[in-house]
């Protein structure tokens, strides 16, 4: 393969991951965009539509424990031909199905296809790029979810009122059956040879007993309940709260989540700035993570407003302080802990970051549907991140680069 034919070839394949993950993040965000109509449909209450978040939710946790030993036991090309393959076919068959149970059913297969998309890209990255340029490919893909997330409310609700929502969710799935072919036609990772590494396998329980993997748990658990819990249901509060119908709520929805775009790309460079200004690592990690914590405080504001677009901007700051927060998070990961173990780390960190938004999302069903209404979720929403980091800072009082 000549040096353009492989650059050709790693663009497309730049291409299609990123895709891929926009896929996935459109396929898992559609329910919440068509809520009000398929609940007026089928006569859901929230805790119906909760059981149904939470179930994608728990599937994708106990998934994500397995899927990286998947991509590595059946190989990256049939390994994530085989995970979009069943997501789509789980999107699809949200066309199909009318009761509560069924629904749960397809959340939940959705949810455990949807985990194959992490580990894929970042395996896609260490078998198709050398070592310099991983890191930009990884980059490029962690921007695929938040416009996926950009994307989605924009697509969908117009798609929805002009076809109808079960042929929303088959051209949907569709697409991702188009992506099977492509990907499969795409051109084979370049042979590598089996890397002699002698390094121990490091058991989950011996994770357990390190205070830096509990730091990097609580971190996880109480952010990522907030982005689930805003993810399945910000637009039922705009339509909840302002009275906005399914085609009006894209614009809003999609600005908050280009404001999350943008704190991924803030969480980045923050941290970078500090240290060239003579922070250490410590300060840098924990003084952007502390800035962050702040600038989400004022979301439970957004229920004294009565402008939509003024909630969305609280939203979108909430959402701007999350990326940021989490991005920093994963760098103290590979602060904290040598190379052979981030990728542990951070796959009992998802864990956990699941089911709390599993948790999160129970709790606003029994919110919803108990009269209380969202002041007690965005209450939790404002003040969990500064929650967050006192945990950090009592189990690691100062952050020490790992040795590899």
């Amino acid at each position: 393969m000549t040096r353009d034919m492989a650059g050709g070839a790693r663009r497309m394949i730049v291409a299609l991951a990123f895709a891929a993950i926009m896929l996935n993040y459109v396929d898992r965000q559609m329910i919440a965009l068509l809520k009000p109509t398929l609940q007026a449909q089928f006569g859901w209450d929230d805790r119906d539509y909760s059981h149904m978040a939470s179930a994608f939710q728990l599937a994708a946790a106990v998934a994500f424990l397995g899927s990286g030993w998947f991509i590595d036991r059946i190989g990256l090309r049939r390994g994530f031909a085989i995970g979009v393959g069943v997501w789509s076919l789980a999107g699809m068959a949200h066309a199909v199905v009318t009761s509560v149970g069924g629904f749960i059913g397809v959340r939940a297969l959705l949810g455990a296809a949807e985990s194959i998309g992490t580990p894929a890209q970042v395996k896609t990255a260490a078998a198709y790029f050398p070592p310099e340029q991983r890191s930009i490919m990884i980059g490029i893909g962690n921007m695929a979810p938040n416009l996926g997330a950009v994307l989605t409310p924009l697509i969908i609700p117009p798609l929805a009122l002009w076809l109808g929502w079960r042929a929303t969710f088959l051209l949907t799935g569709g697409a991702g059956l188009v992506w099977v072919i492509l990907w499969l036609l795409a051109p084979r990772p370049p042979a590598q040879a089996a890397p002699a590494d002698a390094t121990p396998r490091i058991s989950s329980g011996a994770m357990l007993r390190d205070r830096r993997q509990w730091a990097l748990i609580a971190a996880k658990a109480f952010s990522d309940e907030v982005w689930w819990f805003l993810l399945f249901f910000a637009p039922d509060l705009f339509h909840r709260l302002f009275g906005l119908d399914q085609g009006a709520l894209g614009l809003p929805v999609a600005f908050i989540y280009t404001m999350a775009a943008l704190g991924s790309l803030s969480g980045g460079w923050l941290p970078g700035r500090l240290m060239a200004r003579g922070a250490d690592a410590n300060r840098a990690r924990k003084r952007s993570l502390l800035l962050y914590a702040l600038l989400i405080l004022p979301v439970p504001a957004l229920l004294l407003t009565h402008s939509a677009w003024v909630a969305a901007g609280l939203l979108g700051l909430a959402l701007f302080a999350h990326q940021g927060f989490s991005t920093n998070v994963f760098g103290m990961a590979t602060d904290l802990f040598p190379a052979h173990r981030v990728g542990t780390a951070i796959g009992i960190g998802a864990f956990a970051g699941n089911l709390a938004g599993m948790a999160m999302i129970e709790g606003a069903g029994w919110s919803l549907d108990g009269g209380f209404g969202y002041a007690p979720l965005l209450l939790i929403c404002g003040g969990s991140y500064l929650v967050a980091l006192a945990l950090i800072q009592w189990l690691v009082p100062r952050i020490e680069m790992a040795a590899d």
